[in-house]
Protein backbone atom coordinates (compact mmCIF):
# COMPACT_ATOMS: atom_id res chain seq x y z
CA UNK A 1 0.00 0.00 0.00
CA UNK A 2 2.87 2.38 0.79
CA UNK A 3 4.29 1.86 -2.71
CA UNK A 4 0.88 2.62 -4.29
CA UNK A 5 0.50 5.81 -2.26
CA UNK A 6 3.99 7.02 -3.19
CA UNK A 7 3.38 6.35 -6.90
CA UNK A 8 0.04 8.19 -6.86
CA UNK A 9 1.62 11.12 -4.96
CA UNK A 10 4.45 11.38 -7.51
CA UNK A 11 1.93 11.28 -10.38
CA UNK A 12 -0.12 14.11 -8.83
CA UNK A 13 3.01 16.20 -8.35
CA UNK A 14 3.86 15.74 -12.02
CA UNK A 15 0.33 16.82 -13.03
CA UNK A 16 0.60 19.90 -10.81
CA UNK A 17 3.88 20.85 -12.51
CA UNK A 18 2.27 20.42 -15.96
CA UNK A 19 -0.58 22.83 -15.18
CA UNK A 20 1.47 25.69 -13.76
CA UNK A 21 1.46 28.53 -16.27
CA UNK A 22 0.39 26.44 -19.28
CA UNK A 23 -1.89 27.58 -22.10
CA UNK A 24 -5.08 26.01 -23.49
CA UNK A 25 -4.54 22.87 -25.62
CA UNK A 26 -1.06 22.28 -24.20
CA UNK A 27 -1.86 20.30 -21.05
CA UNK A 28 -5.19 18.53 -20.66
CA UNK A 29 -6.91 15.77 -18.68
CA UNK A 30 -8.25 12.46 -19.95
CA UNK A 31 -10.67 10.35 -17.87
CA UNK A 32 -11.82 6.92 -19.03
CA UNK A 33 -13.81 3.89 -17.94
CA UNK A 34 -13.47 0.67 -19.93
CA UNK A 35 -15.32 -2.60 -19.49
CA UNK A 36 -14.66 -5.95 -21.18
CA UNK A 37 -16.98 -8.93 -20.91
CA UNK A 38 -16.60 -12.46 -22.22
CA UNK A 39 -19.92 -13.38 -23.84
CA UNK A 40 -18.69 -16.72 -25.25
CA UNK A 41 -15.46 -18.67 -25.39
CA UNK A 42 -14.40 -16.71 -28.48
CA UNK A 43 -16.38 -13.44 -28.28
CA UNK A 44 -15.71 -10.39 -26.10
CA UNK A 45 -17.75 -7.19 -25.72
CA UNK A 46 -15.80 -4.01 -24.99
CA UNK A 47 -17.49 -0.75 -23.97
CA UNK A 48 -15.94 2.50 -22.81
CA UNK A 49 -16.77 6.09 -22.01
CA UNK A 50 -14.27 8.91 -22.13
CA UNK A 51 -14.09 12.55 -21.08
CA UNK A 52 -11.27 14.96 -21.93
CA UNK A 53 -10.86 18.52 -20.71
CA UNK A 54 -8.69 21.54 -21.43
CA UNK A 55 -8.08 21.90 -17.68
CA UNK A 56 -8.30 19.60 -14.66
CA UNK A 57 -11.95 18.70 -15.34
CA UNK A 58 -14.38 21.56 -16.09
CA UNK A 59 -13.48 22.87 -19.55
CA UNK A 60 -14.82 20.06 -21.77
CA UNK A 61 -12.78 19.06 -24.80
CA UNK A 62 -14.33 15.71 -25.79
CA UNK A 63 -16.93 13.21 -24.62
CA UNK A 64 -17.50 9.82 -26.23
CA UNK A 65 -19.15 6.45 -25.80
CA UNK A 66 -17.82 3.46 -27.71
CA UNK A 67 -18.60 -0.25 -28.00
CA UNK A 68 -17.41 -3.13 -30.15
CA UNK A 69 -17.60 -6.92 -30.33
CA UNK A 70 -14.64 -9.05 -31.31
CA UNK A 71 -14.34 -12.73 -32.23
CA UNK A 72 -11.19 -14.82 -31.93
CA UNK A 73 -10.90 -16.60 -35.28
CA UNK A 74 -7.64 -18.26 -34.25
CA UNK A 75 -5.30 -17.89 -31.29
CA UNK A 76 -4.22 -14.26 -30.98
CA UNK A 77 -6.26 -12.94 -33.94
CA UNK A 78 -9.44 -10.99 -33.14
CA UNK A 79 -11.43 -9.07 -35.80
CA UNK A 80 -14.13 -6.72 -34.49
CA UNK A 81 -16.80 -4.22 -35.52
CA UNK A 82 -18.12 -1.33 -33.48
CA UNK A 83 -19.48 2.17 -33.26
CA UNK A 84 -18.85 5.43 -31.44
CA UNK A 85 -20.62 8.71 -30.66
CA UNK A 86 -18.58 11.82 -29.86
CA UNK A 87 -19.06 15.45 -28.83
CA UNK A 88 -16.00 17.48 -29.85
CA UNK A 89 -15.22 20.95 -28.51
CA UNK A 90 -12.41 23.15 -29.84
CA UNK A 91 -11.41 26.77 -29.30
CA UNK A 92 -11.81 29.09 -32.29
CA UNK A 93 -10.57 32.11 -30.33
CA UNK A 94 -9.30 32.59 -26.77
CA UNK A 95 -12.85 32.58 -25.35
CA UNK A 96 -15.05 31.06 -28.09
CA UNK A 97 -15.56 27.33 -28.56
CA UNK A 98 -17.02 25.33 -31.43
CA UNK A 99 -18.96 22.08 -30.90
CA UNK A 100 -19.13 19.26 -33.42
CA UNK A 101 -21.01 15.95 -33.16
CA UNK A 102 -19.66 12.79 -34.70
CA UNK A 103 -21.05 9.35 -35.44
CA UNK A 104 -18.39 6.79 -36.23
CA UNK A 105 -18.38 3.20 -37.43
CA UNK A 106 -15.20 1.15 -37.39
CA UNK A 107 -13.72 -2.23 -38.21
CA UNK A 108 -10.52 -3.57 -36.69
CA UNK A 109 -8.21 -6.56 -36.33
CA UNK A 110 -6.13 -7.11 -33.17
CA UNK A 111 -3.09 -9.39 -33.05
CA UNK A 112 -1.89 -10.55 -29.62
CA UNK A 113 1.38 -12.18 -28.66
CA UNK A 114 3.85 -12.35 -25.78
CA UNK A 115 7.46 -11.30 -25.36
CA UNK A 116 8.62 -13.11 -22.26
CA UNK A 117 6.06 -12.26 -19.57
CA UNK A 118 5.00 -9.02 -21.30
CA UNK A 119 1.96 -9.00 -23.58
CA UNK A 120 2.06 -7.11 -26.89
CA UNK A 121 -0.97 -6.12 -28.94
CA UNK A 122 -1.14 -4.68 -32.48
CA UNK A 123 -4.44 -3.18 -33.62
CA UNK A 124 -5.33 -2.11 -37.16
CA UNK A 125 -8.53 -0.03 -37.43
CA UNK A 126 -10.50 1.61 -40.26
CA UNK A 127 -12.98 4.35 -39.32
CA UNK A 128 -15.86 5.97 -41.18
CA UNK A 129 -16.39 9.37 -39.53
CA UNK A 130 -19.60 11.40 -40.02
CA UNK A 131 -19.25 14.91 -38.55
CA UNK A 132 -21.45 18.00 -38.51
CA UNK A 133 -20.89 21.77 -38.20
CA UNK A 134 -19.97 21.61 -41.06
CA UNK A 135 -21.09 18.27 -42.47
CA UNK A 136 -18.05 16.19 -43.35
CA UNK A 137 -17.12 12.58 -44.06
CA UNK A 138 -13.63 11.39 -43.19
CA UNK A 139 -12.15 7.95 -43.79
CA UNK A 140 -9.29 7.30 -41.38
CA UNK A 141 -6.94 4.41 -40.61
CA UNK A 142 -5.14 3.78 -37.32
CA UNK A 143 -2.38 1.51 -36.10
CA UNK A 144 -1.84 0.97 -32.37
CA UNK A 145 0.90 -1.05 -30.73
CA UNK A 146 0.70 -1.52 -26.98
CA UNK A 147 2.65 -3.40 -24.33
CA UNK A 148 1.66 -4.49 -20.83
CA UNK A 149 4.68 -5.14 -18.60
CA UNK A 150 4.17 -7.01 -15.29
CA UNK A 151 6.23 -5.67 -12.37
CA UNK A 152 5.74 -8.66 -10.10
CA UNK A 153 8.12 -11.58 -9.94
CA UNK A 154 7.05 -14.83 -11.57
CA UNK A 155 4.67 -16.69 -9.27
CA UNK A 156 3.82 -13.59 -7.20
CA UNK A 157 0.42 -11.91 -7.17
CA UNK A 158 0.28 -9.07 -9.69
CA UNK A 159 -0.15 -5.65 -8.10
CA UNK A 160 1.46 -3.25 -10.58
CA UNK A 161 2.12 -3.26 -14.33
CA UNK A 162 3.62 -0.88 -16.85
CA UNK A 163 1.82 0.51 -19.92
CA UNK A 164 3.49 1.58 -23.16
CA UNK A 165 1.56 2.53 -26.32
CA UNK A 166 2.08 4.27 -29.63
CA UNK A 167 -0.67 4.98 -32.16
CA UNK A 168 -0.49 6.68 -35.54
CA UNK A 169 -3.64 7.91 -37.34
CA UNK A 170 -3.80 8.74 -41.04
CA UNK A 171 -6.58 10.28 -43.15
CA UNK A 172 -7.41 8.87 -46.57
CA UNK A 173 -8.12 11.23 -49.49
CA UNK A 174 -6.98 14.43 -47.80
CA UNK A 175 -4.31 16.93 -48.83
CA UNK A 176 -2.51 16.30 -45.54
CA UNK A 177 -2.99 12.60 -44.72
CA UNK A 178 -1.22 12.74 -41.33
CA UNK A 179 -3.77 13.11 -38.54
CA UNK A 180 -1.81 12.49 -35.33
CA UNK A 181 0.62 10.33 -33.41
CA UNK A 182 -0.07 9.47 -29.78
CA UNK A 183 2.46 8.10 -27.25
CA UNK A 184 1.36 6.76 -23.85
CA UNK A 185 3.45 5.74 -20.84
CA UNK A 186 1.82 4.77 -17.58
CA UNK A 187 1.25 2.55 -14.59
CA UNK A 188 -1.56 0.11 -13.76
CA UNK A 189 -2.54 -0.54 -10.14
CA UNK A 190 -4.62 -3.67 -9.53
CA UNK A 191 -7.60 -2.97 -7.25
CA UNK A 192 -9.08 -6.46 -7.50
CA UNK A 193 -8.86 -9.68 -9.46
CA UNK A 194 -10.70 -8.13 -12.42
CA UNK A 195 -10.19 -4.39 -11.97
CA UNK A 196 -7.42 -1.80 -12.08
CA UNK A 197 -6.74 1.93 -11.90
CA UNK A 198 -4.42 3.27 -14.60
CA UNK A 199 -2.38 6.50 -14.46
CA UNK A 200 -0.49 7.70 -17.51
CA UNK A 201 1.02 10.57 -19.46
CA UNK A 202 -0.10 10.93 -23.10
CA UNK A 203 1.64 13.06 -25.73
CA UNK A 204 -0.23 13.70 -28.99
CA UNK A 205 1.44 15.29 -32.00
CA UNK A 206 -0.93 16.75 -34.60
CA UNK A 207 -0.30 19.09 -37.55
CA UNK A 208 0.54 22.49 -36.05
CA UNK A 209 0.24 21.57 -32.37
CA UNK A 210 1.21 19.24 -29.56
CA UNK A 211 -1.18 18.23 -26.77
CA UNK A 212 -0.27 16.56 -23.48
CA UNK A 213 -2.71 14.71 -21.23
CA UNK A 214 -2.73 13.45 -17.69
CA UNK A 215 -4.66 10.18 -17.89
CA UNK A 216 -6.76 8.54 -15.15
CA UNK A 217 -8.62 5.38 -16.09
CA UNK A 218 -10.50 2.52 -14.48
CA UNK A 219 -11.05 -0.87 -16.09
CA UNK A 220 -13.26 -3.84 -15.22
CA UNK A 221 -13.53 -7.28 -16.76
CA UNK A 222 -16.51 -9.63 -16.48
CA UNK A 223 -17.47 -13.14 -17.55
CA UNK A 224 -21.00 -13.28 -18.95
CA UNK A 225 -20.75 -16.78 -20.39
CA UNK A 226 -23.51 -19.16 -19.37
CA UNK A 227 -22.29 -21.57 -16.76
CA UNK A 228 -22.80 -25.24 -17.50
CA UNK A 229 -24.91 -27.00 -14.89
Amino acid sequence: MKIKRKLIFIFLLVLHHFYQGQSTDTYNMWFQYIMTAKVSDKSTLTALTQYRSFDLAYDKRLFLVNAYMDYEVTKGVRPAVGGMFLILDSYQTEDQKKTRYEKRAFQQVTLDHDIGRSSVSSRFRVEERFLNNPDEFVLRVRYLISMRIPFNRKGEKERLYGILKNEIRMNIKKEDPFDSNRITAGLGIKTGKNSAIELAFINQLSPGRTSNYGYIGFRNSFDWRKKQK
